[in-house]
């Protein structure tokens, strides 16, 4: 007897005798039933992905944003639509109009809004305070990495489309994706699946398995033995990504969302082994090393200058710099969303 895959209704790939495990659902959560402090501590600093209802209700983005609308305000503005091609947000929209399944059209990922739209930030105000972007709004960051808006950005497709490839985000980045229009789905898999999901020998952070809604389990069949989690995001609701969790996403119907960045103490020790090993050029050891040792450093102050909001927010608040040095939450930082920022996203 044929099986079907339980979330998709299709066939599953059975060459290997196995068949993919069903995807665990999960957790919606709320927005009113979920403190910020309870999503730090049961969602980001234990590493678990969560979805947020209602996590932002009053974005003018939620009642403006469509492809007609990027397409007539916006329709001469060049986009980056992939690592090498551009066309005309008019071009774009168009594409995004007419793609589907059978005939995929292009994904949008490249676009930060400070550096290339920030005629749109007021749409995103006030923040999502979920998606605070934590230590990179700290001075105290080098300025490579000192983003107060979380390197927020732009992402659209239409059916069919879809980010290029499975992968984890890099520097041990938390993510979070906020849907605007549409519904798009996730598949997410914990960093223990990695042996069972082919990271390429050439960049481990990406992943061949290129359909994980309906892996090939004659190529892969190890993928068999990984544990998927799916959920589809609706307009309002935001999804949070652990760091080292794989995840691949598909637009169900056109689709468009924002995404921020996140790091604090519980991505920090991976995030310094990342910039430092892996940003710095080898044979350089020097610079690596005077690298990590300013970043511990400010990891450590800016721990404490945390612990101090926390356990005495009377004397931090009549300090002032703790706050300066390590914002805890969107109640204590400006809205980054408020005006254009003064910054460059390094490409290279």
């Amino acid at each position: 007897m044929q099986r079907t895959n339980p979330v998709t209704g299709e066939p599953s790939a059975l060459g290997s005798g196995a068949s993919p495990a069903v995807p665990t659902t999960l957790d919606v959560v709320r927005a009113s039933d979920l403190p910020y402090a309870d999503f730090l501590q049961h969602y980001l600093r234990a590493n678990r992905p969560v979805v947020i209802d209602n996590a932002v209700t009053a974005w003018p983005a939620l009642r403006k944003w469509t492809p007609h609308y990027f397409k007539q305000n916006f329709g001469q503005h060049p986009v980056q639509v992939s690592y090498t091609k551009r066309m005309t947000f008019a071009d774009f929209a168009d594409a995004v109009l007419a793609s589907s399944e059978q005939s995929p059209g292009p994904y949008l990922f490249r676009l930060f809004f400070h550096e290339h739209l920030p005629e749109l930030l007021p749409d995103l105000i006030p923040q999502n305070v979920y998606g605070f972007p934590l230590r990179h709004i700290s001075p105290l960051m080098p300025e490579r990495w000192r983003r107060p808006d979380g390197f927020l950005k732009l992402l659209m497709g239409g059916p069919g489309s879809k980010f290029p490839v499975m992968h984890y985000d890099l520097e041990h980045a938390h993510a979070q994706i906020t849907e605007i229009y549409g519904e798009k789905e996730y598949y997410l898999f914990p960093p223990e699946d990695t042996p069972y999901l082919y990271p390429s020998p050439v960049q481990p952070n990406l992943s061949q398995i290129d359909q994980p809604h309906k892996p090939d389990l004659q190529r892969f069949p190890r993928v068999a033995q990984a544990s998927p989690h799916h959920t589809v995001l609706k307009p309002g609701q935001m999804i949070f990504i652990p760091m080292g969790w794989w995840h691949a996403a598909r637009p169900l119907s056109i689709s468009i969302s924002v995404c921020t960045a996140i790091l604090d103490r519980s991505n920090w020790p991976g995030f310094v082994h990342d910039v430092c090993d892996n940003n710095t050029p080898q044979g350089r050891p020097f610079k690596r090393l005077l690298k990590r040792s300013y970043l511990q450093s400010a990891g450590a102050v800016m721990h404490a200058m945390e612990n101090l909001q926390t356990t005495a927010p009377n004397l931090a608040r009549a300090l002032v710099f703790p706050a300066k040095l390590a914002p805890i939450s969107a109640e204590v930082s400006p809205e980054p969303s408020a005006r254009p920022l003064n910054i460059r996203i390094p490409t290279a």
